[in-house]
């Protein structure tokens, strides 16, 4: 928890971005019956029946201090779109930084193997030197400020059913726009200090 509490403390530096990462599945539904229009003192009516088309997975990014963040969506989650979304990440989104520091959790499949997996060695070497992972201790997503994006997301995109993956890939694209456009940036507070005021009891049962 310190580990990653002393990389959001650090100053902030465009040459070496912090980025959250993470990804989340969601549900394909598509309503059976007609959906009733808002109209002046009347909310949407959506009926309560549905037919699952489906699952798929958001893989999503957010620098917290730069106000920026990408959400790609994906039928299928693995090795294979861990490697090719970070090595956009480092190509595209971010060609001049330096290094990038890469907060995100254990899963097996977040780490530089998977660049081995479907690059040459020498391309998938010069990937993973591009990046200084941080991992999120175990039950511990909440450390992961990428978790608060994906909650904005999820409260102003999905209030609706979505039924298919372009429709879906459409709304996300439109929402990341905004929100890159407004700079959006996350002000973490909770602090290394903090942390041992507010988990003390924790503290002390490590050196007991």
């Amino acid at each position: 928890m310190e580990d990653i509490l002393e990389v959001y403390e650090r100053a902030y530096n465009p040459r070496f971005p912090v980025i959250c990462f993470d990804e989340r599945p969601y549900q394909l539904l598509h309503g059976l019956a007609e959906e009733l229009a808002m109209k002046p003192g009347r909310v949407a009516r959506v009926d309560y029946q549905y037919q699952r088309r489906g699952t798929c997975c958001l893989l999503a990014v957010v620098e917290p201090r730069g106000g920026r963040r990408r959400v790609e969506v994906h039928r299928h989650r693995g090795k294979r779109e861990y490697a090719s979304f970070m090595r956009r990440l480092a190509a595209q989104w971010y060609p001049q930084a330096e290094r990038i520091i890469l907060i995100q959790d254990n899963l097996n499949t977040h780490g530089p193997g998977s660049f081995y997996e479907f690059y040459p060695a020498n391309e998938a070497r010069a990937l993973a030197k591009r990046f200084e992972i941080h991992f999120t201790p175990k039950k511990a997503s909440w450390l992961n400020m990428v978790e608060i994006e994906l909650s904005v997301l999820s409260k102003q995109c999905f209030g609706g059913r979505i039924a298919t993956v372009s429709e879906l890939k459409r709304q996300v694209r439109g929402w990341e726009r905004r929100r890159n456009k407004d700079q959006a940036k996350i002000s973490w507070r909770f602090t290394t200090e903090r942390a041992r005021d507010k988990l003390q009891r924790h503290y002390q049962a490590i050196v007991n």
